[in-house]
């Protein structure tokens, strides 16, 4: 029956609303890994196979889209960024922690783009969940220093400087998944105390606003915070 088959199949959604709800969420994460987070919504909506404007009573602005598509991601985040700092042991919660983040570098290119578009600058509620990320993670990389396992002379802004790099390697071989693992497992073991034979040059001023703002960080980049 026809008003059967249009129920709501979930929170204020029918089931056709529902299904294209997520064949634009599942376009929107592939057009925003091809073409950054600034593509036309017009190029999400086609290749969804939805109306301009279907797209737009779904996600009235770029942001919605973003976040929303990339929600599953930034929840996966922020959730190994607290079993990172409640592991006793504050090496292996800093090595799941840096895994984590770049496997879902690899699975999604899209999210680096998506992790920075949720702490834009211009909102107090988002600038507050940026400077808290930062401070758990300064939290963490005491810890890790304090157990004896992370190199004294690790900063923060060698964390996103591994990011970066990261995100360079699976832009340039987004199916090479051994290269990543390999790049990944020599930082890990690089940041490690017993690694630290020789003086490093001084640490960049780098910060997570400094990450790229498009897909293979080629266009619009934060400078970096001095």
């Amino acid at each position: 029956m026809a008003e059967e088959s249009s129920r709501i199949a979930g929170p204020g959604l029918r089931a056709d609303a529902r299904r294209n709800r997520g064949r634009i969420l599942v376009a929107a994460r592939a057009v925003f890994a091809e073409h950054g987070i600034d593509a036309p919504m017009a190029t999400v909506a086609r290749r969804a196979g939805v109306g301009v404007a279907t797209l737009y009573r779904r996600f009235p602005t770029r942001d919605d889209l973003v976040r929303a598509a990339f929600a599953q991601q930034m929840e996966t985040c922020a959730r190994a960024l607290t079993e990172a700092l409640a592991d006793p042991d504050p090496w292996r919660g800093f090595q799941r922690l840096v895994e984590t983040v770049c496997e879902l570098q690899r699975e999604e290119q899209g999210f680096p783009a998506a992790f920075m578009a949720a702490f834009p600058d211009s909102m107090a509620e988002h600038m507050q969940a940026r400077e808290r990320t930062e401070r758990d993670l300064m939290t963490l990389v005491r810890r890790a220093q304090a157990a004896g396992a992370l190199r004294a002379d690790f900063h923060p802004s060698d964390l996103v400087v591994a990011v970066l790099s990261h995100c360079g390697l699976v832009t340039a071989l987004p199916h090479d998944s051994a290269a990543s693992r390999r790049l990944v497992a020599y930082l890990l073991q690089s940041f490690r105390a017993e690694a630290a034979h020789e003086v490093l040059p001084p640490p960049s001023a780098l910060s997570l606003r400094s990450l790229p703002l498009a897909a293979g960080g080629s266009q619009r980049q934060r400078p970096p915070r001095a």
